[in-house]
């Protein structure tokens, strides 16, 4: 699903500072608990130390995590973050989602069409002239000198070269603190090994979220350069035989974003007008492709990555609702934010610096309800071709052309030019389109359109004419030449006289989108999104001032280091163990799906020590991002693959409880153990036993 098309949700709401107990915390690298550490488990990270995980982790650009693990650019990450490479390269009667890829030499690492590593090179503090650039401003005028700002401060850390560097402003503690993070991009990164999707998703829906697990949920890739693959000194150390019960582990990766002290006001504003609609957006749209998904082979395989995206998406949304209906969550909300409120009133200097925020945040969210549908269904594409590939490049193409006239520092982050060779990498891409799944898609997102906004609203009657969805989404999607990426690139490069002259219909039908999208987001950012960063910043200030850098930042999908155990949990009268082993898969296999082991695991069964651990647990504090981060040892060793979190952390995104939240991992004594013996891949084995190819 392109990125673009999901705006507007999770993002619409930002964290800030949140109070550090037990394990708890997504630290940034620059403000690790070195205290906390030495005085319960006497180790303290050394910079050496520090440099050595930074280096080793990358970010998945799409939403995942990764890492290192060789000096020549070998990256572990899992299979499920690679579902959309494995769909793109499937073809000629293949299907690498479900069945695995094996790359037997150098040779045989195939490209992904639009995969980019993120590798985190340095962080600066940019607090100073953010406040110096925003201060006194409110409304479009504070939404114009955030993005002028950050276009500085972005174009001159790229230094005129975007295609090797990638620099992103990020506020931290919600407006308490302004930081410039600076990636090495790699925008060559080839399939190396994935297994099946019955080993890698083994236990299917029904185990997700929950232990104990046996799932091999792995890929790697390679990060080439010049089309050699990539020297990567700082790596992680692969360690064959994994962790210990108790052991002190370390999670370094991308959580994606956690509204842990998020007034009240605003997560309940979420829960009732945000994540319930979409909850039954999504549930309809998963009944959509169970059923295009019957239709045949081919069928299931168009529709496969997203409808797993989608299980989980509902799933995780399920946790959420659970835990913001919570009385006793809500009651602890509405008294932390009533002690802050107290706080303030309580000094006539802090109530003359922070006013009332809580009061602009109820007018905001109230604006924002009365905008929402029209603003999703319009501005955010749903109400189009959400899931598709032809709509989504027409949008870019025709908003990314208008963009680039512009000004840097007037454009929308993503047609920034420090940005755009994301941008031109997935316009680019050479990536399969599948006309009848384009055209369901299109139909059914036109079809909720016209039933959220009305069959007589003007907009709907201006955009359907007189066909039906099922019409007009014929005749867009057999009449586009946009499958073609030399069409693509040559729009792209031609600009707005390229699109103006086009005649191709997506292309004419987002043009006719783009006036009333480009309209609704200006107001959207106007009268919510501005006035909430402002009152949220207020908040997030007093609280910063109150508590300072002792506690950690809100995740920001950037990259962050959590601290843990291997340890099981109590789940009712009886002790979770914190590890499972091979047998346990065999034992659980039923020969069925979700619970059937591919053929190769039935094969390689006489010759495995199926007293091999599998997967283990910690108590890491870890979300959605986090997928396909190193568990690393005190060592600055892998010793793990976070895969998963149990039931009880799906609520993580707004609080912690570190007696029964658990994240879940493959362990690294399972892969090696599975490369070796099960896929009898020695190079690849040797690779990661050696560093080196």
């Amino acid at each position: 699903m392109k990125r673009w098309l999901l705006l507007g949700f999770s993002g619409l709401l930002l964290g800030s500072a949140a109070g550090a107990m037990a394990d708890e915390g997504m630290w940034t690298l620059d403000h690790l608990p070195v205290k906390q550490l030495q005085q319960r488990y006497g180790f303290t990270p050394t910079p050496q130390w520090i440099d050595l995980i930074q280096h080793a982790a990358v970010r998945l650009a799409e939403g995942c995590s990764g890492s290192f693990v060789s000096a020549d650019g070998l990256v572990m990450t899992n299979h499920h973050c690679a579902n959309a490479c494995l769909s793109q390269l499937s073809g000629n009667g293949h299907n690498y989602m479900a069945d695995g890829y094996v790359a037997m030499k150098q040779e045989d690492e195939p490209k992904c069409p639009d995969v980019e590593l993120n590798q985190l090179d340095s962080i600066t503090d940019v607090t100073a002239k953010v406040n110096a650039a925003t201060n006194g401003k409110s409304g479009a005028e504070r939404i114009k000198a955030e993005r002028a700002i950050d276009s500085k401060l972005e174009e001159q850390c790229v230094a005129g070269d975007p295609k090797t560097w990638r620099c992103d402003v990020i506020s931290l503690y919600h407006g308490g603190r302004y930081a410039l993070y600076k990636y090495r991009r790699y925008q060559d990164v080839r399939l190396v090994f994935a297994p099946e999707q019955s080993i890698a998703f083994f236990g299917g829906d029904p185990d997700n979220f929950n232990f104990p697990r046996y799932d091999l949920d792995v890929t790697f890739f390679r990060a080439y350069v010049d089309n050699k693959p990539a020297k990567t000194p700082q790596f992680l150390k692969f360690d064959p035989h994994g962790p210990k019960a108790g052991e002190l582990a370390f999670v370094v990766g991308n959580p994606g974003s956690t509204q842990r002290q998020t007034p009240w006001i605003q997560l309940s504003a979420m829960r009732d007008d945000m994540l319930i609609p979409f909850y039954g957006y999504l549930s309809d749209l998963r009944g959509v492709l169970w059923q295009y998904g019957r239709a045949g082979a081919q069928q299931a395989k168009e529709a496969q990555d997203m409808q797993f995206g989608i299980e989980n998406t509902l799933k995780v949304f399920k946790g959420w609702l659970e835990t913001l209906t919570n009385e006793g969550f809500i009651e602890k909300k509405q008294k932390d934010d009533a002690a802050l409120r107290d706080w303030i009133a309580a000094d006539p200097a802090r109530r003359a610096k922070y006013g009332d925020p809580w009061a602009e945040l109820a007018k905001a969210q109230q604006r924002g309800k009365e905008l929402q549908d029209r603003y999703m269904m319009i501005a955010g594409g749903r109400g189009f071709g959400v899931g598709t590939q032809l709509f989504a490049d027409a949008m870019t193409l025709v908003r990314g052309a208008a963009q680039r006239a512009k000004p840097d520092a007037e454009r929308l982050p993503q047609f920034r030019d420090a940005n755009l060779p994301a941008v031109e990498q997935e316009l680019e891409a050479k990536v399969p389109v599948y006309p009848e799944y384009e055209r369901t898609m299109m139909a059914w997102s036109m079809e909720k359109m016209r039933q959220i906004l009305g069959a007589d609203d003007p907009f709907v009657h201006a955009t359907l004419g007189k066909q039906s969805p099922d019409e007009l989404a014929k005749t867009l999607v057999d009449g586009t030449k946009l499958a073609d990426p030399a069409v693509r690139k040559q729009l792209w490069d031609g600009g707005e006289k390229a699109i103006e002259a086009s005649t191709d219909p997506m292309i004419v039908f987002a043009r006719q989108i783009e006036p009333t999208a480009t309209k609704l987001r200006k107001q959207y950012e106007d009268e919510v999104q501005a006035p909430t960063t402002k009152a949220d910043e207020a908040i997030a200030q007093a609280r910063f001032a109150r508590e300072g850098t002792s506690s950690y930042p809100d995740a920001t999908f950037t990259l962050r280091l959590s601290y843990g155990k291997v340890v099981g949990w109590k789940e009712g009268d009886h002790e979770v163990p914190p590890f499972t082993d091979f047998a346990g898969a065999y034992t659980r296999a039923t020969g069925a799906d979700p619970f059937k082991l591919p053929d190769s695991w039935i094969k390689a069964k006489g010759s495995l020590d199926l007293s091999t651990p599998f997967d283990f647990v910690t108590d890491n504090d870890i979300i959605g991002g986090n997928s396909g981060s190193p568990v690393v040892d005190r060592d600055g060793h892998a010793i793990g693959l976070i895969f998963d979190g149990n039931i009880h952390s799906i609520g993580g995104d707004f609080t912690y409880d570190g007696s029964n939240n658990r994240a879940v991992a493959v362990d690294t004594a399972a892969l090696m153990e599975a490369v070796r013996k099960v896929y009898k891949l020695p190079r690849l084995a040797d690779e990661l036993a050696s560093g080196h190819l």
